[in-house]
């Protein structure tokens, strides 16, 4: 299975001969019914019992035997933190370093767009390597966070000061939820979810991009998606998407962990899920931002 997330659009967990490796070949679409998402490729499939025998089946956790160097759990637990705790920081110093006011508005928000930039050519660069690269990652989310952490200020300045908070809280709600319906198998990840959340998401990216490129050329909000009822139609759109992305990153950490993958690919994971709880915190905000403005 590949994740929507951009990070494992191109990679996945694979498994040979009873030990895990790293399949970096692109593939073109979802596996075949039958055969294993993670397998390199050899004649025989030593793993008769596949959870995508059945296309529309669950997708259980495969089972692999441990062995020394794997990636577990607390491997992912512990990098998440230090990217997701690097982001934070580098949003507290831009918040106090880059104020927001009249004076500083433009020059605050120069800074916030280059670092924006470089997070996502920081971001580009690692998708595109063998192996996941700490300083990469952990630069990343460095300049993600001075991004947030202006945006954020802006927000707080001119819509409201609780609405940042609002926004943190509402993220965490979406990840503590996803995470308990995935975990008790209230989510069903099966292809038929892939199919549908990328489609959704190609869907949605595209409308977006329509808007940007109105609100340029046109001026004002563009065609309006992200402003009045649109807006608020789109935001909560963009957060449920964000969540159905959290679910498939489960899933691809799970599944690393059941077929062994070595112990530096949980940086990978940790690298994903930061992603995509940056998108939600920013679907999140937005549309917190609108409902706050409508009042």
């Amino acid at each position: 299975m590949r994740s929507s997330n951009p990070v494992f659009s191109r990679r996945g967990f694979s498994r040979d001969n009873g030990y895990a490796g790293f399949n970096t070949a692109p593939q073109a679409g979802a596996p075949a019914a039958g055969a294993n998402p993670y397998a390199q490729g050899t004649a025989a499939n030593p793993y008769a019992t596949n959870p995508y025998a059945q296309p529309d089946a669950q997708l259980g956790a495969p089972q692999a035997p441990a062995r020394t160097g794997a990636m577990t759990i607390d491997d992912v637990v512990t990098r998440t933190a230090i990217t997701l705790g690097t982001v934070v920081l580098g949003a507290a110093a831009a918040w106090w370093l880059l104020p927001v006011d009249a004076a500083n508005l433009n020059k605050s928000y120069g800074i916030a767009i280059g670092a924006a930039l470089v997070a996502f050519v920081l971001s580009l660069i690692q998708s595109f390597k063998r192996r996941p690269v700490p300083a990469l990652i952990v630069s990343y989310a460095a300049f993600e966070g001075v991004f947030l952490g202006v945006i954020s200020s802006a927000v707080s300045t001119y819509i409201g000061p609780g609405v940042v908070m609002q926004a943190v809280m509402g993220t965490m709600c979406v990840f503590a939820g996803v995470l308990i319906a995935y975990k008790m198998r209230w989510i069903r990840v099966t292809r038929r979810f892939y199919g549908f959340v990328m489609a959704a998401a190609m869907g949605f990216m595209l409308l977006m991009m329509v808007n940007l490129l109105f609100a340029v050329f046109g001026g004002g909000d563009g065609l309006g998606f992200r402003s009045g009822g649109l807006g608020i139609l789109f935001g909560v759109v963009g957060i449920i998407l964000g969540a159905c992305f959290l679910a498939l990153d489960f899933k691809q950490v799970e599944d690393g962990i059941a077929f062994g993958a070595p112990r530096e690919e949980s940086w990978l994971a940790a690298f994903g899920l930061t992603m995509t709880l940056v998108w939600i915190y920013l679907e999140m905000l937005r549309l917190i931002s609108i409902l706050s403005g409508d009042d």
